[in-house]
């Protein structure tokens, strides 16, 4: 049996489509098995909700009278440093930009509570934002200081251009040292005082399609409320990673570069968030439906917290100065049930992630399939997987002559 997504958007169309999210379809390979269900079922919704640093957007405010050239000059948006050097008016916000009077860490741990994620979610919430900007001046562009109000509907294109999200498993963090610690995954309570994780598990995304067979270029998805597109594998992505025999990588693994139009997104779904002692990052929703071409598709959406794991690591030290050590793996199931054995100690675990907002996604993405609002794409180019060759590189240290 085989489906193509041709077939699977002519079903949509006429309105008999299956589809389900990935937790239904667990109950369903189980009961009926994954032949059957490979036959009734043609689409799994997935969904997460998490901090992804990895995030920004780029958008174009239009020109002033007299012409001011913004690409070469200084400017910020809410007193966060935008880049400006792509052209006159095109500008790109990072989501873990900051402002240059923000005390960062000297006041330990810092706050930082406004950053380019906040003026993402600032945007698409439709709030005014002051932009203030000065440039060297030109015979074409004569104007050199700008200081003025924007907001989304005033200004031309707005585009959510994310260099890596949408992480395929992640490290179990934790603390060894006698001190607490703060970091990108959390504050870390000493002596093993916590255990902090990232993913939404049984209904991520590509823990659902671990060898990316559905996904590649021109995947249409749920991003940030709106619809998305992938665009290429993201930055970091290393799909040869260590995987258990349902294919499930035991550790970071393929991540997704994405995009999409910010003016059709929800402040929702896009929220700056502040990390105490570590900086601003963006958390991001993103929904992705899996089609059920064939009986492997659907076994790997059948994937359940407890047949995935995730590394245990100490980042207090052993991240930090990049050492390849593992205290142990647990399993999604043992995450969610409140703690983990991490050297013979009982450890309580929390989720940056959330469970319920992913599964509002898939559930969003679900509503919308059956209503006729949502088609499927078909890739133009995969995502490399295990036997591509791709293989992430840490920096290559080289003398300076």
């Amino acid at each position: 049996m085989a489906k193509t997504i041709r077939e699977i958007n002519e079903k949509i169309k006429r309105g008999d489509v299956v589809v389900v999210n990935a937790e239904e379809i667990i109950d369903i390979v189980a009961k009926k098995g994954a032949s059957e269900a490979a036959e009734q079922v043609d689409i799994v919704t997935t969904g997460t909700f998490g901090p992804m640093c990895s995030s920004g957007a780029y958008f174009n405010v239009g020109h002033t009278k007299p012409k001011m050239k913004l690409g070469g000059g200084k400017v910020t948006v809410n007193d966060v440093p935008v880049y400006a050097g792509f052209a006159a008016v095109d500008l790109y916000v990072g989501a873990t930009a900051i402002p240059d009077d923000d005390p960062r860490n000297k006041v330990y741990p810092g706050e930082f509570k406004y950053g380019g994620a906040h003026v993402i979610e600032d945007l698409v919430a439709g709030k005014n934002l002051r932009l203030s900007a000065t440039a060297y001046g030109t015979d074409c562009y004569p104007r050199k200081k700008l200081d003025t109000l924007i907001k989304m509907k005033d200004i031309n294109e707005a585009v959510l251009l994310n260099p890596r999200n949408c992480y395929q498993n992640y490290n179990i963090a934790v603390n060894l040292s006698g001190k607490t610690i703060y970091t990108y995954m959390g504050v870390l309570k000493s002596k093993l005082g916590n255990a902090n994780y990232c993913s939404a598990g049984q209904l991520s995304p590509l823990l659902n399609d671990p060898h990316y067979k559905t996904l590649g270029v021109g995947t249409r998805i749920f991003l940030g409320g709106g619809e998305g597109y992938v665009y290429w594998q993201g930055t970091q992505h290393n799909p040869t990673v260590k995987r258990k025999a349902n294919g499930v990588p035991q550790a970071p693994a393929g991540t997704l570069a994405v995009f999409g139009d910010l003016k059709q997104m929800s402040s929702k779904w896009l929220l700056g968030s502040s990390f105490l002692g570590y900086g601003v990052t963006l958390t991001v929703g993103i929904g992705i439906p899996i089609p059920i071409l064939n009986e492997e598709i659907v076994k790997y959406t059948a994937v359940k917290d407890e047949d995935i794991f995730a590394q245990i690591v100490d980042y207090s030290e052993a991240y930090p100065q990049g050492k390849p050590e593992s205290l142990g793996e647990a399993n999604y199931k043992q995450l969610k049930a409140g703690s983990i054995t991490v050297k013979g100690k009982e450890v309580p675990t929390a989720g940056l992630s959330s469970y319920s907002k992913a599964m509002e996604i898939s559930e969003i993405l679900k509503t919308n399939i059956k209503d006729k609002k949502f088609y499927l794409t078909e890739s133009v180019q995969s995502i490399p997987g295990a036997d591509s060759g791709l293989k992430f590189k840490p920096l290559a240290e080289r003398p300076v002559k």
